[in-house]
């Protein structure tokens, strides 16, 4: 699927993970393993391996593979995380390019926020931050 066409679901992306997916798939991004999205209302949305996607598309990658994710995942939660993309700009995976942040920043600025927001909602676990 063209990387263009894939709502992000995440605010930031760890710029240590990136540079270990950049590092490891360097000249072969068709390796990557396929990465899960899933139709949220009326568009398709990354529900984890924004660092990769990213990785890819900074590799000058256009299209990845992805999976129908199937896993019985907190959709509202997901919702509320796009509708957080949407009102900061975050519409492409591109538009993550000034949002890579040291591992500390990552968890207070994205996984403090899920958490924050899993407890609004009720949940005690959360899969929205699990992005790999």
């Amino acid at each position: 699927m063209a990387i263009a066409n894939i709502q992000p679901s995440q605010l930031f992306i760890n710029k240590d993970k990136l540079k270990h997916i950049s590092e490891k798939y360097a000249g072969c991004f068709d390796k990557l393993s396929p990465i899960p999205i899933v139709k949220l209302g009326h568009e398709i949305i990354y529900t984890d391996g924004h660092t990769r996607a990213y990785a890819a598309y900074k590799a000058g990658v256009d299209e990845i593979s992805v999976y129908w994710d199937k896993d019985d995942l907190d959709w509202h939660s997901y919702d509320i995380c796009v509708s957080w993309c949407k009102k900061e700009g975050i519409l492409t995976i591109a538009d993550l390019s000034d949002r890579i942040v040291k591992p500390d920043d990552y968890k207070i600025l994205w996984i403090d926020r899920c958490e924050r927001l899993h407890q609004s909602v009720g949940q005690k676990e959360t899969q929205i931050c699990r992005n790999f």
